[in-house]
């Protein structure tokens, strides 16, 4: 996204002059979603100066910052105490742009997901498969995500969008880099990966032009 990531943290672009983060933030409110934690690196006190304690949104925001980038599951890791779940809890990629995201159905899916004797230890929401990620990431078949090509399974694109167990992450050791594909593909393989596909409005915001494209799309 340079250069305009060169000054501005990527989440902090705008569409219509509202940040990604404020789109997400916005949908969270509305579902009733009250405790919020962002995990930052790059320029992140930019983000803090711009969204404050969150009470702008109805929100209680805490920050995880990274000293250095620790990658998706290791921001993760380091973010849990603050976030002190239960069980599963929310992560929404912050750059990503999903803008009639219904966050109450993913809140209905933690519950289902408590109740299930399996324990699942993910639910992610994938979408069909990108111009710029053609081949897709993961096999979905009956609410069942997998690696592996089966009949009637459908390669899509993992969203950034997820529902997360925190002992998926148990193993990782706090303040340490960690990707998160690695410990999905490890549940997976022990089928604890759920997932449904989602066809509303879904764009990974990675380059400039797709930027101006999705500011010309909403104006």
């Amino acid at each position: 996204m340079r250069p305009l990531t060169d000054h501005l943290p990527k989440p902090l672009l705008t569409i219509q002059n509202k940040s990604l983060l404020a789109w997400h933030l916005e949908s969270l409110a509305k579902s009733g979603i009250q405790k919020v934690v962002i995990n930052h690196a790059w320029l992140g006190e930019k983000i803090e100066e711009s969204l404050g304690d969150g009470h702008q949104f109805g929100l209680s925001i805490q920050y995880s910052p990274e000293g250095t980038a620790l990658e998706t599951a290791g921001g993760i890791r380091k973010a849990l105490p603050l976030l002190c779940p239960d069980d599963y809890f929310l992560v929404i990629n912050g750059d990503v742009f999903s803008p009639d995201l219904n966050v109450n159905v993913l809140i209905g899916e933690a519950s289902k997901l408590r109740n299930n004797p399996a324990k699942p230890l993910a639910h992610l929401l994938m979408v069909p498969n990108p111009v710029q990620h053609p081949n897709g990431d993961f096999y979905l078949k009956d609410s069942i995500i997998s690696t592996h090509a089966s009949v009637g399974a459908k390669k899509l694109t993992f969203s950034g969008i997820g529902i997360y167990h925190k002992d998926l992450f148990k193993g990782l050791e706090v303040g340490a880099p960690a990707k998160l594909a690695p410990l999905l593909i490890k549940a997976m393989e022990q089928n604890k990966v759920s997932g449904e596909k989602y066809t509303g409005p879904w764009h990974d915001v990675g380059t400039p032009q797709r930027l101006q494209e999705l500011n010309a799309a909403y104006e």
